[in-house]
């Protein structure tokens, strides 16, 4: 299938490692451009290079909480790339424990969604394939048996629903807004190979609970991701895409 995304200009947040950087690649290999931040700037300018190789990258060390900074990556990376057509808002603060990991996570998870769709509404006005793809977990749909309470399910649930919302409401302006729902994904030096190499028995519990008896890899998220931002996905907004080899148990009509 064409996705028909060459020449296209992406934003990718938390683009430097996991999920956020097998979607940079995979748009690139569809022959679109990408911007890419994250707060580490010594591995963004390392990932960026090596992008660079498959095509135009725009890369910028950006806080995510910080609703100034998050302006200021999407007007740059708008004015380098030519406009912006997509914008994927992947960057979380994943989770932690006590208040100060509840403010962060509603800083980074949940109002840099708010940020990124309000520097960038002016942007995709202009594009003729306007798409925001927001990036929750399955842990916002419920509380399966490895779920504890924190504040990463709970922010991801209230991404999930402002991009219902923004949908609703982006719709009139040519922009699609969709969420897709990963469930547990491993990657090498990610959360879940730690947990593999640290709490083998919620690592063991996570897979068992899988249908098709393994974890995601990035990469699938990030085909899920592609093809919704993509313009062959063009009639779909307002639609979380779950992406978890049956690890939630649920089956929407």
């Amino acid at each position: 299938m064409d996705l028909d995304l060459t020449g296209k200009r992406a934003l990718i947040s938390g683009a430097s490692k996991g999920i956020g950087l097998a979607i940079a690649k995979t748009l690139l290999a569809e022959g679109a451009s990408v911007g890419i931040c994250a707060r580490g700037e010594a591995q963004l300018k390392t990932v960026a290079d090596e992008l660079s190789e498959s095509g135009t990258v725009f890369w910028k060390s950006v806080d995510v909480g910080d609703s100034t900074a998050v302006t200021s990556f999407v007007d740059d990376a708008a004015e380098a790339l030519g406009g912006v057509d997509i914008v994927i808002v992947n960057a979380s603060a994943m989770t932690g424990k006590g208040r100060e990991a509840w403010e962060n996570s509603f800083n980074v998870d949940l109002m840099s969604l708010v940020g990124f769709i309000e520097a960038a509404t002016p942007h995709l006005e202009k594009s003729s394939a306007a798409s925001v793809v927001t990036i929750s977990t399955t842990s916002a749909i419920e509380a399966g048996p490895i779920t504890t309470a924190n504040s990463y399910g709970a922010l991801k649930a209230a991404v999930l629903q402002h991009s219902s919302a923004q949908a609703r409401v982006l719709g009139a302006k040519g922009i699609r807004v969709n969420a897709v729902s990963p469930g547990p994904v491993y990657f090498a030096g990610g959360p879940w190979d730690t947990i593999k190499e640290q709490r083998p028995q919620l690592y063991d519990a996570a897979l068992s609970s899988a249908a098709l008896g393994k974890l995601a890899a990035a990469q699938d998220v990030a085909n899920a991701v592609t093809f919704l931002a993509s313009p062959a996905a063009g009639h779909i907004t307002g639609t979380n895409l779950v992406v978890d080899g049956g690890f939630t148990n649920r089956f929407d009509f």
